[in-house]
């Protein structure tokens, strides 16, 4: 169920994308795992670069992905990227990691067809500025509960507070060790 549920959407990009395809069909019949925690699922490359799911238990190459990953990928795709295990088949891996940096999903083309055009920008226009407010409101809240924790608490200390303390530290040990030489000067 969730093998075919990935599949599908992975085929609905790779549907628009003729590149996309085109590089993946030199390993049609090539079979690909992906492990995410403790999901596998298995797919298959057919003939016309698609994939599909399959029972296979033999894969060409194995891509083990971080627990967060569904998360980075809306969040930084290129981490989810350099967080990924490869192993098997280089030229495979190879391929299947550009196709995959590179595949993009255009959700106002799939809401045009619902809504027509017009209505499917000012939707997603909408929803871009939505997301937008949200990430503005929790970098401000993030800035103003680190400002309150060392400003208002003293829990942090501010970099350069902590630059200037560690100067201090270092002054005070230089003078200690001038200081001890002297003294030991003296006792001779």
């Amino acid at each position: 169920m969730l093998d075919q549920l990935i599949a599908g959407s992975v085929n609905h990009l790779l549907d628009g994308e003729e590149w996309a395809r085109a590089r993946l069909q030199p390993f049609a019949g090539s079979c690909v795992r992906f492990e995410l925690g403790p999901f596998t699922v298995v797919f298959s490359i057919d003939g016309c670069g698609f994939l599909a799911a399959t029972e296979s238990t033999n894969a060409d190459v194995l891509i083990q992905l971080p627990e967060d990953a569904p998360l980075r990928l809306l969040t930084d795709r290129e981490s989810v990227f350099g967080a990924a295990k490869l192993s098997g088949a280089a030229d495979l891996a190879e391929t299947l990691g550009f196709v995959f940096r590179n595949l993009r999903w255009d959700p106002e083309a799939d809401l045009a067809r619902f809504t027509g055009d017009i209505a499917a920008r000012r939707i997603a226009g909408g929803v871009r500025t939505l997301f937008s407010a949200q990430h503005e409101s929790v970098r401000r809240f993030s800035q103003n509960l680190v400002e309150y924790a060392a400003d208002e608490t003293g829990m942090l200390i501010r970099p350069n507070r902590l630059a200037a303390m560690s100067d201090g530290i270092a002054q005070l040990s230089d003078d200690l060790a001038r200081l001890e030489r002297r003294v030991t000067r003296l006792r001779e």
